[in-house]
């Protein structure tokens, strides 16, 4: 008989139906401390003055700059293929905690 396991260096990766909708964000919140990156996802909407996190991912600091390096690398895969992405002017949007990056 033979052996029907999974090769030992295969991750098997399930993806549950809800997540696999998605949430739509337009807006990326990032702060950090020495151990961890927190990026709040969210969806700020015009003429509406609040906006909630729809989703936040903690990282390590290596997982944040694998993650940095695999968009930048998928963005350049898309330019390719579609041309370049617009990065169109948008005006700030005020907030009122500590340093952030936004995305």
């Amino acid at each position: 008989m033979a052996d029907e396991k999974a090769p030992q260096n295969q991750l098997n990766i399930e993806l549950d139906e809800t997540v696999a909708e998605g949430t739509y964000a337009n807006l990326a919140i990032i702060n950090h401390s020495v151990s961890e990156f927190v990026v709040d996802f969210v969806n700020v909407m015009p003429g509406t003055p609040k906006a909630k996190v729809k989703s936040r991912i903690i990282l390590t600091p290596q997982h944040a700059k694998r993650l940095m390096k695999a968009l930048a690398e998928n963005v350049g895969r898309f330019e390719k293929a579609h041309g370049e992405i617009k990065d169109y002017e948008q005006p700030p949007i005020p907030m009122n905690f500590g340093p952030t990056g936004q995305a």
